[in-house]
């Protein structure tokens, strides 16, 4: 029985999360990292000690660090050369001498998040554009065309000439000589990463939550359970059969003859990456930008005092509630822990005397359960009746979101006090993700909060996956007699809320900012926006500015105007986008003065 993985050492030395993991050719026993800190780095091993000293670090990207991999040595480069992938869309090469790449691959329209490589200086790569490219020295030979989604994941099989490619769209494709040979098809959702073993076998991890093996034939012969959430990375041990992976449970899991043979969580949600060295050991790259090693030779141990440490803090850390509210006192108490696991790895959530809830994993080596984690989230915590928690702090809800290119979904928590397009950026700014998606997510909020006023109590229904409410149709009047209807954070007017049709019996001017017209006026407030003097904004008679301005907001606003107009006065899409250089402050040319005109021809007030 082959002996336990414990932890060799910690590596603290990126500032944000460690996206991609390599085994270096040189120094021997050496990592290679990337981070979203948009550096990578080099690590060597200390000498005749379990841990690694910073021994270069690389720039030059100008946005977060995907994927890296290791070219072995040619008669140009004797040291080999090291590339990464990134989101700005480009892949560097770098060697072990200077900080600064040697030379740059362009072509990919988005971020480069997988690398492979094979014989003779052949370099893979898959990015979110949908496609792979095949790189010889600084140039493309090939692009591989054909997924309908990100490529998450790739692999040569260089004996056989053949490639692999991985997608979100959930199959995997064989190529040869840029040719799609067969798609394989089982994975239930995107598959993440692909490792080749001994022979003509090939391994697939995927957000399904399973890893399957597959014969280059196209039958998948084999099918792993074990992880609870997206499984994002996998790696060969030196055998060549068995393999390890990593995933969102918080896991990193040991496969040998087709179980799960040792479990080993940590203190973080996300395990991104991992990557097997020459010696055997394993190499984690994680959410809280550390890598960990981990390691079977018992002289390579980090010590008592460090184990305990790494145990301890795994056992301190939180780990939100991925369901439903959690009715504790039908949890069973500490007693339960008396009772065996009947797998490796086996999770069980117990309530204390105090009335926490602490989640343990049974840890089939040493024949014990093991603490990993004080259970945080809508229903493990005292919270506020109708409110949901999310990293601390209390939300009206808690969207789970899912986002193109293959991504995982993620959290979006959201009051009914902010405007949508203000939490929608706020949003993208935390998860760096595409501006594009502005309105898609602010639309997906105003969409899932109709009728929802300040101060009305919520409807009775938790989501069970994400404790938040939702809007229940035929319900009574969403206002209360005195509703808002939505203040705008910037502009002090209301928003407008497209499933509402009865106005409320009383409120303020609600002022449209993008239109200025009312969603309700009192008796005599048409009159009065029409009189001179009436008001202080309208009739506006000089030029008036903005300091600030978001274009894109105005026009996706704009636009879904644009719709509801009628025909007739309906705009060509394409007219508005090219108003954004106007917003900006640029001088409008005959065209887009006509374009505004048409605009300011529709009708006023909201549209039907």
């Amino acid at each position: 029985m082959a002996a336990p993985y414990k932890l060799r050492c910690q590596i603290p030395g990126h500032e944000k999360d460690v996206r991609a993991v390599a085994a270096a050719i040189f120094p021997e026993q050496g990592i290679v990292s990337g981070s979203r800190d948009c550096t990578a780095k080099v690590w060597v091993p200390n000498e005749k000690k379990q841990g690694y000293h910073e021994g270069h670090v690389i720039s030059g990207h100008s946005n977060f660090v995907a994927a890296v991999c290791v070219m072995p040595p040619d008669d140009k480069h004797p040291n080999g050369l090291i590339y990464t992938g990134s989101n700005d869309h480009n892949i560097l090469a770098f060697t072990l001498d200077s900080p600064q790449p040697v030379y740059k691959l362009t072509g990919h329209t988005n971020t480069v998040c997988t690398l492979a490589v094979g014989k003779f200086g052949t370099l893979l790569s898959g990015s979110w554009d949908k496609t792979a490219k095949v790189w010889l020295g600084n140039k493309t030979v090939m692009t591989l065309e054909g997924h309908e989604a990100a490529i998450w994941g790739v692999a040569i099989m260089p004996e056989q000439g053949l490639m692999l490619t991985g997608s979100a769209d959930k199959t995997i494709k064989l190529w040869k000589a840029g040719k799609c040979q067969h798609t394989f098809m089982g994975h239930e959702d995107c598959v993440r990463d692909i490792a080749v073993t001994q022979g003509v076998e090939f391994l697939s991890c995927s957000n399904d939550a399973t890893i399957r093996r597959w014969l280059l034939s196209g039958e998948c012969i084999a099918v792993y359970y074990g992880h609870t959430n997206f499984v994002y990375s996998i790696a060969v041990l030196p055998n060549g059969q068995d393999f390890v992976s990593s995933g969102e449970d918080r896991t990193l899991r040991v496969w040998r003859d087709g179980e799960c043979k040792q479990t080993i969580p940590h203190p973080t949600m996300s395990i991104w990456c991992v990557c097997v060295l020459q010696s055997g050991d394993i190499v984690t790259g994680s959410s809280d930008g550390v890598l960990r090693v981990f390691t079977c030779d018992h002289e390579m141990y980090a010590s008592l005092e460090e184990q305990q440490a790494f145990e301890d803090e795994v056992a301190t850390a939180e780990v939100p509630t991925q369901v439903g509210d959690i009715k504790i006192n039908e949890l069973p108490g500490p007693e339960a822990l008396l009772n065996p696991g009947l797998k490796d790895g086996q999770t069980k959530m117990v309530r204390t005397e105090k009335g926490k809830v602490e989640l343990y994993h049974w840890d089939a080596g040493e024949s014990q359960w093991k603490k990993i984690g004080d259970v945080v989230g809508s229903g493990a915590t005292q919270k506020t009746p109708g409110k949901t928690l999310y990293e601390g702090q209390e939300y009206d809800y808690v969207f789970t979101v899912d986002i193109q290119e293959g991504k995982p979904p993620l959290k979006l928590p959201y009051n009914i006090t902010e405007d949508p397009w203000f939490a929608a950026q706020k949003f993208l700014e935390k998860n760096d993700l595409n501006q594009m998606f502005l309105d898609q997510v602010a639309n997906f909020i105003v969409e899932n909060t109709k009728g929802v006023v300040l101060g009305q109590p919520q409807a009775g229904y938790n989501d069970p996956f994400t404790g938040g409410n939702r809007y229940i149709p035929g319900q009574s009047n969403s206002f209360g007699s005195t509703g808002t209807g939505g203040t705008d954070p910037f502009t002090g007017s209301g928003r407008y809320v497209p499933s509402i049709t009865q106005v409320p019996s009383g409120g303020g001017d609600g002022l449209d900012p993008f239109t200025g017209s009312s969603s309700y006026h009192s008796s005599n407030s048409a009159e009065r926006l029409n009189t001179t003097g009436g008001s202080k904004f309208f009739p506006q008679k000089s030029l008036l500015t903005f300091d600030t301005a978001n274009p894109t907001q105005i026009i996706g606003k704009l636009k879904e105007f644009n719709e509801k107009v009628g025909p007739g006065m309906c705009v060509e899409g394409s007219r508005l986008t090219d108003l954004e250089s106007v917003i900006k402050g640029k001088k409008p040319s005959a065209e887009q003065l006509n374009t505004l005109t048409s605009v300011l021809s529709w009708p006023i007030g909201k549209p039907q």
